[in-house]
């Protein structure tokens, strides 16, 4: 049966396909900590895996990808070795030389001409190794030995060895960027910056003194942070993604960053608390963003596929994107900043997922159950909270993300009101959806539901903005460009794409309008695009086909927005 899935490329890969002299993944993959200098890794890199397979592979594209150019078995939970030479640049004598990750799937450690330079375990997440004692000179060895063992104390996802249904095809290996990169033996280790008002406050860890370039003035600071006060200050939002670019200088050390002005909050609007964005109701109409390709799996031909995503949405009228249960490469959530998309943040599950508690009982109308029925694995637990602010360091920086979101459906929920509380000490600037769909508990910003097979509703709490975080699921299945012709997985199954269009026009017309009129804060149809068996995308699987028109759906957003009222009480 594996062999009769389609091999669908993007546009993008196919390209890539056909030109093995391309580089994947040329641009800088670091917005917030931006070097000038720096040598790209990605590329050809040769494997070996316990399995017997020995051959060449394309980082930074999982091996199950098709883009990765692997043919042989994985074996989950069995070592995999990947192994490449570079030379450093002259130019880079006497200059400490960093060894960057943006993630590997599972755990790996790292060797520099057979030496240890260090392991890591976290998935999803960049690390670093500064490996300057480990060089040589002319050519230098590195080995990459890692294993995805799709443990479920560790998060994981969608991944699941029998795909199938809503379960991808799990993600192994190097699948982000790696690359060097040389800084000064006193260097900045990372740029911050937080906003009030018209005030920015940016903090360079590792430099003590220094200036910030702003705009064509400079800034000097000392200790470490520089306070700016802003004249005319222009604020972001999806419509107006204003962004400001600045540069630190700290001795040696010059890195670029950017930052924006945007607040996110509840407040009362005609009687009903709505989230406001820079103190206006607004509401986000959204999507249910996998963050899967068809040739990459996890990672994309090339960084821009995620501005083209993003852009394609914003034509149809949507303003948000709710990235499940995936943290992405940075530069996700930089054409995000940039592009004016504004983002609902998942964490990644962990812990076991329980189909029967999960979503049978829920789909009958069990949706209240209490915590102690969700006391999951320790080691799972202890992980999740080791995780969560790992991602929200991560990710924090980043405007476009306006919304957490803590536990899905109850996958892996354990301590709902104690992983919000901790949660809101880590980030207190955003609204937390504790738990989307249903199991909800006491501690939570907004109200949010799930609901596919019944009409559209508000929920109970009508002292928290009502969300519907997960809706729709409408498929038609563009036969030549699907990956599984057996099967097909969707929330609502149409034989044309008129039935289509028809049916989730009257969805939105009939059923959402009417509650953004009650004051209904967001909603999140499922979803950006197909993935594997599940065909209910507003894209195909390869992107080749937008299943509706602007023309189509612009009107929708048009309706939806005059019916949001404009000013707070």
């Amino acid at each position: 049966m594996k062999n009769a899935y389609k091999k669908l490329y993007t546009e993008a890969g196919e390209r890539l396909k056909n030109d093995p002299s391309i580089t994947p993944w040329e641009e800088y993959p670091r917005p917030h900590l931006k070097r000038k200098e720096w040598l790209n890794l990605n590329g050809f890199w040769d494997l070996e895996t316990e399995s017997g397979y020995s051959g060449s592979v394309r980082v930074p594209f999982p091996l199950e990808s098709l883009l990765s150019g692997f043919d042989g078995e994985i074996r989950y939970g069995k070592r995999m070795t990947y192994r490449r030479v570079f030379t450093v640049p002259e130019s880079w004598r006497g200059k400490r030389v960093l060894l960057n990750f943006g993630a590997v799937s599972r755990a790996c450690e790292i060797f520099v001409n057979e030496r240890e330079a260090g392991e890591y375990g976290m998935p999803y997440m960049p690390f670093s190794f500064d490996i300057t004692e480990l060089l040589c000179e002319g050519e230098n060895k590195i080995e990459v030995e890692c294993v995805n063992d799709l443990d479920p104390a560790y998060p994981y996802g969608k991944q699941r060895i029998k795909r199938g249904g809503m379960w991808y095809t799990p993600c192994s290996g190097l699948w982000q960027t790696v690359w060097l990169e040389p800084v000064p033996e006193k260097h900045i280790l990372e740029v911050a910056c937080k906003t009030c008002g018209s005030t920015v406050e940016i903090s360079a860890e590792g430099a003590d003194e220094g200036v910030v370039l702003l705009e064509g003035k400079e800034y000097p600071f000392t200790g470490g942070v520089c306070r700016i006060e802003l004249d005319h200050p222009r604020l972001w939002s999806p419509e107006e993604p204003n962004l400001y670019e600045f540069t630190v200088k700290s001795g040696e050390d010059e890195v670029g960053s950017y930052f924006a002005l945007r607040t996110i909050e509840t407040k009362t609007a005609d009687g009903v608390p709505r989230l406001c964005l820079n103190g206006k109701p607004y509401f986000f109409n959204g999507l249910l963003d996998q963050g899967y390709f068809s040739d990459g799996l996890w990672t994309p031909a090339e960084p821009e596929e995620y501005a083209r995503d993003i852009m394609k949405m914003k034509s149809l009228g949507f303003n948000m994107l709710r990235k499940h249960i995936k943290i992405e490469p940075e530069l996700f959530y930089y054409y995000c900043d940039k592009l004016g998309m504004a983002v609902f943040q998942d964490m990644v599950n962990n812990g076991r997922y329980s189909f029967f508690r999960d979503a049978v009982l829920p789909t009958v109308g069990v949706q209240r159950l209490p915590d102690r029925l969700f006391i999951g694995n320790r080691l799972a637990n202890k992980w999740f909270r080791v995780f969560m602010p790992c991602a929200v360091r991560l990710l924090f920086k980043h405007p476009s993300i306006v919304c957490w979101t803590i536990f899905n459906e109850g996958w892996g929920q354990f301590d709902a009101d104690g992983m919000y509380e901790l949660l809101k000490k880590k980030d207190p600037s955003r609204p937390i959806d504790s738990t989307s769909g249903w199991f909800h508990q006491k501690k939570t910003d907004v109200d949010s539901l799930h609901i596919y097979f019944k009409k559209l509703r508000l929920g109970k709490r009508s002292d928290l903005p009502q969300v519907i975080s997960e809706f729709g699921g409408y498929v038609w299945k563009d036969e030549e460009h699907s990956f599984n012709p057996y099967k097909t997985y969707g929330y609502k199954i149409l034989r044309s794409r008129g039935e289509f269009r028809e049916a989730l026009i009257r969805l939105y017309n009939e059923e959402l309008l009417p509650l953004v009129k009650r004051g209904l804060s967001a909603a999140v149809y499922t979803q950006v695009s197909d993935v594997e068996d599940e065909t209910n995308g507003l894209l195909t699987y390869d992107r080749r086909i937008m299943k509706l028109a602007p023309s189509e759906m612009l009107p929708i957003a048009e309706a939806v927005k005059a019916a949001s009222v404009e000013r707070c009480e």
